[in-house]
């Protein structure tokens, strides 16, 4: 019945991100936990993910604030590491232009690493929005409640952020990176950026993963225009 494709839809979406929801359980358990342990209030720690929603960023702000970093040093940071968003934006305005004004905001909100990863594929004519909005509001109501949850153990639990749970931010990228990593400039970037960001952090730079990731877009871009393992 075609009232029943949208939720069909949807819990496609649903179902697809699920297992990169779990895979960001601990990352998500660290940024409830690590915002305790930096003073938050619990009602701010939750407000942080649910209206920041931002994963990474959330976890290098928590531990800016908790450091005693400046404002502007920590919103700067904030739109560096999240900058990536505006090219996911492009990428996928051909799909999202034709929408309205409501689902493009909603869709916008809700962009992340895993949403981008899982609808980045489909053109104008396969893109469903309610795939979209499955994968995305799914992850978001995962990250909202493990963010919880680590609000709860970092209370009762000292020391949660101790745990090598950080592991995890590692584990989810190489599982999004690694399937696009197909052609000689793809891995130019990737390993510029892996090899600086390991060198610039044993110089104990505070921009190392800025600065790595810059590097390794540098070179992909270069080896492209260069024609560097193309036939």
């Amino acid at each position: 019945m075609p009232a029943a494709l949208p939720r069909y839809a949807f819990a496609r979406g649903a179902i697809a991100v699920i297992p990169l929801s779990l895979a960001c359980a601990p990352w998500g358990l660290l940024a409830g936990s690590m915002a305790i342990d930096a003073q938050f209030t619990p009602l701010q720690a939750q407000g942080l993910s649910t209206i920041v929603f931002a994963g990474a960023a959330q976890l290098v702000a928590i531990g800016m604030v908790k450091s005693g970093a400046s404002l502007i040093s920590i919103v700067l940071t904030t739109l560096l590491l999240t900058s990536q968003h505006l090219l996911y934006g492009m990428h996928l305005r051909p799909v999202l232009s034709p929408l309205s004004t409501r689902w493009r905001i909603s869709l916008g909100f809700l962009l992340t690493d895993e949403f981008f990863a899982l609808v980045s594929h489909y053109d104008r004519q396969t893109f469903n929005r309610w795939y979209a909005l499955g994968v995305g509001l799914t992850f978001y109501i995962i990250w909202n409640l493990f963010t919880l949850a680590g609000i709860v153990l970092g209370k009762s639990i000292p020391g949660l952020d101790q745990l090598g749970l950080e592991f995890s931010i590692a584990a989810t990228f190489i599982a999004l990176i690694t399937p696009v990593v197909r052609d000689v400039p793809t891995v130019v970037c990737v390993a510029v950026a892996l090899l600086f960001s390991v060198w610039l952090s044993f110089l104990q730079w505070e921009s190392a993963v800025v600065v790595s990731g810059l590097l390794g877009m540098g070179a992909g871009f270069a080896c492209k225009r260069l024609g560097v393992g193309q036939r």
